[in-house]
């Protein structure tokens, strides 16, 4: 617990958020991967700019008070050494190479099972998880692992793609194949928030595939068009997740002019208070086991909607923890 530091003064540390290194409750593990990114690349590097922006970040919190006593610290980033090699193989691979496909595979996996492995061992020292990508394919791995710890975990995904792509480009881990991954072979609820760009197989999907409950940017417009508030939306859109439950926030399902640089950027989402309300109501009713954030962009304004982001997520995670966690304020 964090009881003595000073949480209004500047950034005293040129840690995550500026906070003192500690036995923080959220550890962060940022994974410099973006290898299957299929249009704008540089979301890894995203991390040193997060890091930066995150000094900016004021600690009291209008919703959870002061949940960052019970600590946020971020991990060295994960096999820094990989991506160059991998992305360079990527090219290859768009280009006909299957040998370079398989390499990129390979590096996939190699990724995906450190990240299990560490999720793993913050789950054992009852510690929050959480994954800073990277492309959305980094957190697989970490997923796997909350699915094989928690039975009944749920999942809140928010993004402007399904990703229920089977081995888009090829790719066995893709940024597009993500959900695919998580749901194969789980039995796993999943709740789909933002949803506007996607191919007909994954419609079909979504039609098919009971566990999947999934609110498309339209849906949401022509609910709250016919009068609903978004408080009465997050509670319908909430309600099939059970106990506990995973976030894997893709920030593209954020409106664009808050992500201009993220991956594969779409009009529409969700506005910035859209989320926190969000992110809040889901707190409030369910334990949040671990979260990641994925594709933000490498540039300033990018760092800093990550950064706030990231903080909410962390902030969130520790209220939904009950009394052991933070004080739950009314967002009223």
């Amino acid at each position: 617990m964090l009881d003595d530091f000073d949480a209004d003064g500047p950034a005293q540390h040129d840690t995550l958020f500026g906070l003192p290194p500690t036995d923080a409750l959220v550890r962060v593990l940022p994974v410099p991967f973006d290898a299957t990114t299929s249009s704008g690349q540089g979301t890894a590097e995203c991390f040193p700019h997060v890091l930066e922006a995150s000094w900016q970040v004021d600690l009291f919190d209008l919703e959870t008070d002061q949940a960052f006593r019970r600590g946020i610290a971020a991990a060295p980033p994960l096999l820094p050494e990989l991506n160059a090699a991998a992305r360079r193989d990527a090219a290859l691979a768009r280009a006909g190479d299957h040998e370079a496909r398989a390499r990129v595979d390979a590096a996939s996996a190699q990724r995906t099972a450190a990240v299990e492995t560490w999720t793993v061992q913050q789950l054992d020292r009852g510690r929050i998880p959480g994954i800073l990508g990277g492309d959305h394919s980094v957190p697989l791995g970490a997923m796997r692992a909350a699915i094989e710890r928690f039975p009944g975990l749920s999942i809140l995904h928010v993004d402007a793609h399904a990703d229920l792509r089977v081995a888009y480009e090829g790719f066995a881990e893709s940024h597009a194949s993500i959900l695919h991954n998580v749901l194969d072979g789980h039995h796993v609820r999943v709740v789909q928030v933002g949803v506007r760009d996607l191919g007909s197989a994954e419609a079909r999907r979504i039609e098919d595939d009971p566990r999947l409950h999934t609110w498309t940017d339209t849906a949401l417009a022509r609910a709250q068009l016919g009068g609903l508030s978004w408080l009465d939306l997050c509670a319908q859109m909430l309600a099939p997740l059970g106990e506990p439950v995973w976030v894997t926030f893709d920030i593209d399902g954020l409106d664009p002019s808050l992500c201009p640089n993220t991956g594969t950027p779409v009009p529409g989402g969700l506005s910035w208070r859209e989320a926190q309300l969000l992110l809040a109501e889901l707190a409030r009713g369910h334990r949040i086991v671990g979260f990641d954030l994925c594709e933000v962009g490498a540039a300033p304004w990018d760092a800093n909607v990550g950064a706030r982001l990231l903080y909410k997520l962390a902030c969130q995670a520790i209220a939904s923890q009950g009394p052991a966690g933070a004080k739950l304020r009314s967002s009223g």
